[in-house]
């Protein structure tokens, strides 16, 4: 989990390479089911439209064994995906800075949360402020502001830890 740009699609597809698991992206599923783009979803059918059919994802997904899922960066506002994420996963907060946040989405065009025309320093500041409780609440958190592969790392001697 963590907020859009924070590598949670690079690191969790590595960790369930890794693992030997399957990976589920819960944007690109929502993307499946719908037949559109996140984009087009939120421009003709709205946030709550899409965050309804977050839940519905998310909820299934965080049902399955043995996976890693990477979830949508505002999925954890929805109190029925943060139960479930307690009751049935190992959550990881991929933590990076606004300024690298910044620099890593300044081309991306699949981001609706994000506008060319006003600030989105303010808006991802905005959207960690509401989420950052939610964030912190992880089983893990780890820094992904540098490094991939020392993350990845960390990572997998924590999760091979927990699970001795």
């Amino acid at each position: 989990m963590g907020l859009m740009g924070s590598g949670k699609s690079i690191i969790g597809k590595d960790l369930s390479k890794y693992f030997n698991l399957k990976f589920y992206d819960t944007d690109k599923e929502i993307e499946k089911k719908t037949k559109k783009s996140i984009n087009a979803i939120f421009k003709e059918h709205g946030e709550s439209y899409f965050r309804d059919i977050e839940e519905e994802i998310c909820v299934d997904l965080l049902n399955y064994n043995n996976c890693i899922i990477s979830l949508g960066g505002g999925s954890v506002i929805n109190k029925k995906i943060r139960k479930e994420i307690k009751k049935n996963s190992y959550s990881i907060y991929l933590q990076v800075k606004i300024n690298n946040l910044l620099e890593r989405l300044r081309s991306s065009k699949k981001r609706p949360l994000l506008n060319k025309n006003i600030d989105n320093r303010e808006t991802l500041k905005n959207l960690y402020d509401k989420r950052r409780k939610f964030y912190e609440n992880a089983d893990f958190i780890i820094d992904n502001d540098n490094d991939k592969f020392q993350v990845l790392e960390k990572i997998k001697s924590k999760i091979n830890i927990n699970a001795k």
